[in-house]
């Protein structure tokens, strides 16, 4: 009769505990991993070191000349160049400049770099470069068939060498001789120096598509500031061939001061074209203006229409100014006269002249008041009749006359002289009249020729200047740190290669053993059993290697024997002062070890000279203690359902270990559970108390079926086998659930079929120091 599995209901089959952390004893089982892991590791960054091709680092610094730091030239006051820079250059722009494509493509053009030049070798090849080149490739034309297509070079001699491609027949030809093939035309020159040393070794060649070169190139360029406030740059990139590289940045950094200097030069062309133009059409203006100046000037008999007002005005005051000293001297002389004329005193002094600048009338009045001086100062000694007296009163009135008549003509002198300045002043003043107009249409004629005049002169004085621009236009940028390459490669690295590959041997086995025991859901280790439980490990038991169900005998010194011998020695020392006649051995499931834990403990027991039964308390399987040896007549089932039967017909000794007695299940009965409440059960067990040492109980697994707890209160100790790679870890939690809920008595755990990989450190899992095990090993090397 078959029964059902009831493990679902009485075992979890998934953890509820978190995973045990990895202890040093897991990963040590796996040494031969961590061995295979770090030599092939190490194997590997010893050919990756090997064969690789070392990469160097080439710097270069440079320094971006910046308009602020050059001397300022003078500018015009009056006009402004608008194409004149006034900013200083945009750092971030000469980098991007300086990592373009199109400039490094035009560094390529500049060099000779459409053929590479490799060595084979036994397992790489290594590509030459400059100096250590036995010939090279003047390429006249190159099609785009040729890019990426290899060519075997061969030197015969000095002057002859053979060229071929892969799986086809090479061609002898001659140093210096222009080649025609489908794919191009090239001239090979020698360098007689190295021919030598490569007649044994053909030289490989390879063509390179220039810009698929100037991109790569472009891309592994770096170019950065060395500090924000200055204008610095440092340029680096990265090549197997130092010297390729060091010629690739010093072409880059001559290449973008090419540049500069053409647009530079470019624009200093551009405006003396511009402006050679425009002094042209200047020319013919300036021309047509000042013929429109000449023709207005002679129209209206100017020349200088500034100074002639000038002029005029000047002249019209000094009109006006004499016509104002003419009017003074009238008036002074017809006072002169009125006062001559007065009949009061006729022979009074007369007053000068004052501006009148005429020397008869002065001389004449001057004689006058002479001569009436004299008159009055005889006066005043002669009486008037005196003759002296009249004579000079005569002469006064003959002067007196002279005086009246000579005013009279220096009046009408001086009305005509009046007259002829007020026609000139007069003509003068129309004169001024015209001169406005005249200045106005003069003075927007100058205008435009003072605007043309200016315009030339500008443009002749921007001609200059840009002259002199094209003639000293100087580079952007200045070498301050020639390009140069590292003395030790950037790549690979030794010490990293090294540390990394040690990282993968290491790392790579220990995520190995990691996942793998993340995913293993069964028992692999002690250290597992005693973090998810709680309960003492009694001992472990090895993988039986042999045939035969019990393993210890008086004679055996096996390292499975010994560790039987261990386990009754932990069971004595763990049970030491308690009662531990009646042991029952249970387990998770079927097929964990309980019948061969059961007999050889049992063996074990005998041998320290204890009397020892075992009861087949699994009485879904009668046959399961058929190791012991074949039983007949009734067991425990029949034990229990007759009372007719006796105890004694219940105990059988085994034939296959002396001194071991057993009783059997007995057949196979309906209830298994109900039977083993049955209180015959404790009869039973108390009765085999008084003639046996030790009752060990095999029952059936309780992890499947309830039947050990029926027994459960008759028992001193439990050992629950927890069998390597087969008992899941998730009933390590039933184990610990029993321990709490102290179900049984001195509860322990047995650790059985351990692989090498599973024991404990303990050193009885390594065969130390036994006499079998040494003359075994001896035969063997014997034979």
């Amino acid at each position: 009769m078959a029964y059902p599995d009831t493990t679902s209901e009485l075992l979890p089959t998934e953890a509820a505990l978190p995973p045990q952390p990895l202890t040093w004893a897991t990963y040590r089982r796996y040494w031969y991993l961590f061995a295979l892991g770090l030599l092939v590791a190490l194997t590997g960054a010893w050919l990756y070191l090997r064969y690789t091709v070392p990469q160097y680092s080439i710097n270069m610094t440079i320094l971006i000349k910046d308009k602020k730091d050059e001397p300022q030239q003078q500018r015009n006051e009056r006009f402004n160049n608008l194409n004149e820079e006034n900013a200083s250059k945009n750092i971030d722009n000469e980098i991007l400049l300086l990592k373009s494509n199109s400039l490094m493509q035009r560094v390529f053009a500049n060099l000779d770099m459409q053929a590479a030049y490799y060595i084979k070798g036994r397992v790489g090849k290594q590509e030459l470069y400059g100096e250590n080149l036995p010939c090279r490739l003047l390429i006249s034309r190159l099609d785009s068939s040729a890019y990426n297509k290899q060519v075997l070079l061969q030197v015969i001699d000095a002057t002859h060498f053979t060229l071929g491609e892969a799986n086809k027949t090479a061609q002898t030809y001659a140093f210096g001789q222009l080649l025609h093939t489908p794919y191009g035309e090239f001239t090979v020159v020698s360098k007689p120096a190295n021919l030598a040393a490569f007649r044994q070794h053909p030289l490989l060649i390879r063509f390179q598509d220039r810009r698929e070169l100037a991109g790569s190139y472009a891309k592994k360029l770096g170019v950065s500031t060395i500090n924000k406030q200055a204008s610095l740059l440092t340029l680096n990139v990265t090549d197997a061939v130092p010297e390729r590289g060091e010629a690739v940045l010093n072409k880059l950094v001559e290449v973008y001061n090419q540049e500069a200097v053409e647009d530079k030069n470019q624009l200093a062309n551009n405006t003396i074209r511009f402006i050679d133009d425009r002094l042209k059409y200047l020319e013919s203006d300036l021309t047509s203006v000042e013929k429109n100046v000449e023709k207005f000037s002679r129209e209206n008999n100017v020349v200088n229409i500034t100074s002639q007002v000038q002029q005029s005005l000047q002249e019209a005051s000094g009109y006006n100014k004499q016509l104002s000293d003419f009017n003074i001297q009238l008036d002074v002389l017809s006072s002169i006269e009125q006062y001559i004329n007065q009949p009061t005193e006729p022979n009074q002094l007369i007053p000068g002249t004052l501006s009148v600048q005429d020397p008869t009338l002065s001389g004449l009045i001057t004689k006058f008041n002479e001569l009436q001086l004299e008159r009055e100062r005889m006066l005043r000694t002669v009486q008037a009749d005196n003759p002296l007296v009249l004579t000079m009163t005569d002469q006064l009135t003959n002067l007196r006359g002279s005086i009246l008549e000579n005013l009279r003509t220096l009046k009408n002198n001086l009305v005509i002289t009046r007259r002829s300045l007020q026609a000139k002043s007069g003509q003068f003043g129309s004169r001024l009249q015209q001169m406005p107009t005249i200045e106005r249409g003069l003075q927007e004629i100058s205008r435009q020729q003072d605007l043309k005049k200016d315009l030339y002169l500008y443009l002749l004085q921007k001609r200059e200047e840009a002259a002199l621009a094209l003639a000293g236009a100087v580079s952007n940028a200045r070498i301050i740190d020639a390009a140069q390459a590292g003395d030790a490669p950037v790549s690979p690295q030794k010490t990293a290669v090294v540390f990394i590959a040690l990282m993968l041997g290491l790392g790579l086995p220990f995520a190995f053993v990691y996942v793998k025991n993340m995913f293993n859901d069964k028992v692999q280790s002690l250290q597992e059993v005693a973090w998810a439980t709680g309960v003492p490990v009694l001992g472990e038991l090895a993988h039986n290697r042999t045939r035969e169900t019990v393993v210890i005998s008086p004679n055996t010194r096996s390292p499975l024997a010994e560790m039987v011998r261990l386990l009754r020695t932990n069971y004595q020392l763990a049970t030491s002062g308690a009662a531990n006649q009646v042991i029952l051995v249970t387990s998770s499931r079927s097929g964990d070890g309980k019948t061969f834990v059961s007999l050889n403990l049992a063996a074990s027991l005998l041998l320290a000279g204890k009397k020892v039964i075992i009861v087949n308390l699994d009485l879904r399987k009668p046959g399961s203690l058929a190791e012991a040896g074949e039983l007949s007549g009734p067991g425990l089932s029949e034990y229990v359902t007759d009372e007719s039967v006796r105890i004694n017909d219940l105990v059988q000794s085994s034939s296959t270990v002396e001194g071991l007695y057993v009783v059997g299940s007995g057949e196979l009965p309906a209830n298994p559970a109900e039977l083993l409440l049955s209180p015959r059960v404790g009869q039973l067990l108390n009765v085999l108390k008084e003639s046996f040492d030790h009752i060990i109980l095999d029952s059936a697994p309780i992890g499947q079926v309830a039947d050990a707890y029926s027994v459960a209160p008759y028992v001193d100790a439990t050992l629950y086998v927890v069998r390597y790679n087969v008992t899941q870890k998730a009933q390590l939690q039933f184990i610990n659930k029993l321990r709490t809920e102290h179900t049984f008595n001195q509860l322990m755990v047995v650790l059985n079929d351990a692989r090498p990989n599973n024991l404990s450190a303990y050193g009885y899992g390594q065969g130390y120091g036994y006499p079998e095990a040494s003359k075994t090993k001896k035969s063997k090397k014997l034979v």
